[in-house]
């Protein structure tokens, strides 16, 4: 009997669950393999005692609707960069890899499969030169990986961000307001860009292209005609104006890399107020409510291919890659391939296009 353990790293979203019931439902058909699970991303296969559980059909039935994942997830530490505290109480990371392959060797895991975005195949990447054999599959809300035409979660996470522009509209209207609704996205605009299509907002502000406050405030005056009319902005967590910065925090959580965003919407705010737009505004951060619900169908069904796709690639024994789309076929790809380039929007894209030409502001 071969041994598979499945692993979901990173933020939750919404098709994690449906990706780990297409593997278990996949495994179940060739009668060889068993299928386990890790708590809390690899945290489960480092703590003592372990925090391993099995999965079969009959624990992942009906799993593929539920958002978030069963086996818990974490983007703080990991086998390469493991929190302790010392005797003065002092935080600081050690490298507990390979003790973690050698754990996964004891209870004799034959391969692995690791679902989560850049951060997570990285991890996947530095395991497989360390020998393990280990599988990606993409998971981010941010589609930002560019050997993927989509990961799964981001449809939910447009879903989500264009029903906020939808409701803010009603209400803008009904207050004469500029709404400047801030979604997430960390370094590419992916969510923002269709949000704003799809809802039809008037400003879309996106890392990729700096903006430049007084066209945007240019844009946002034509909404307004003796002090009656309304507008929504929807700006991504990473955008900000050529002559200024990213808006973020320092994090000094223990085993957490990366830096927290989030404010730009009411920086945008400031600065509209100071290059004199006097019309009333309000700022709406929709944060992890992008991450959290039911995935919708696009993104079970994409979930549920890219499951079984990674179940094959084990049985195959294909390690060192990563399941990507690509129209209308999923392949595997090598790792350190997957990982090397973000996805991100460029000004020649078609949805850039398509916003000018609805009359979109993207601030330039």
């Amino acid at each position: 009997m071969k041994r598979l353990l499945i692993a979901t790293g990173g933020g939750d979203c919404p098709g994690l669950n449906a990706v780990i019931r297409a593997v278990v439902h996949r495994a179940s058909q060739e009668k060889d393999w068993e299928i386990l699970g890790s708590i809390q991303a690899f945290n489960g296969v480092l703590w003592t005692p372990m925090e391993i559980v099995e999965l079969d059909n009959k624990s992942v039935a009906g799993i593929h609707f539920q958002g978030g994942t069963i086996l818990e997830t974490t983007n703080k530490g990991g086998p390469f960069a493991w929190p302790v505290k010392n005797n003065q109480g002092i935080w600081s990371t050690v490298d507990r890899s390979d003790e973690m392959i050698e754990r996964l060797r004891n209870i004799n895991i034959d391969a692995v499969i690791n679902i989560g975005g850049d951060g997570s195949q990285s991890i996947s990447q530095r395991l497989f030169e360390k020998g393990l054999n280990v599988i990606g599959v993409p998971k981010t809300i941010d589609n930002d990986l560019s050997s993927t035409d989509s990961t799964f979660g981001f449809q939910t996470a447009v879903q989500i961000a264009t029903e906020a522009v939808d409701k803010l509209v009603t209400t803008a209207a009904s207050h004469n307001r500029v709404f400047v609704l801030e979604v997430m996205g960390r370094n590419a605009g992916w969510i923002a860009l269709n949000a704003a299509i799809a809802g039809g907002a008037e400003v879309c502000l996106i890392p990729e292209i700096p903006y430049d406050v007084n066209k945007v405030k240019d844009a946002l005056e034509t909404r307004f005609h003796k002090n009656r009319g309304f507008a929504v902005v929807v700006v991504a967590e990473g955008a900000y104006p050529v002559d200024g910065n990213v808006v973020f925090k320092e994090n000094d959580e223990v085993g957490y890399e990366n830096i927290k965003l989030g404010g730009v919407s009411r920086q945008l705010i400031k600065q509209l107020t100071k290059a004199g737009f006097e019309h009333d505004m309000r700022e709406t951060i929709l944060g992890h409510l992008q991450r959290g619900g039911v995935p919708i169908a696009y993104d079970r069904v994409l979930s549920s291919q890219m499951g079984v796709k990674a179940m094959e690639m084990a049985i195959e024994g294909d390690f060192g890659k990563m399941v990507a789309y690509r129209h209308p076929d999923f392949i595997a790809v090598d790792l350190k391939d997957a990982i090397a380039l973000p996805n991100l929007v460029t000004k020649d894209n078609a949805l850039i296009s398509t916003a000018k030409g609805l009359g979109i502001c993207m601030g330039y």
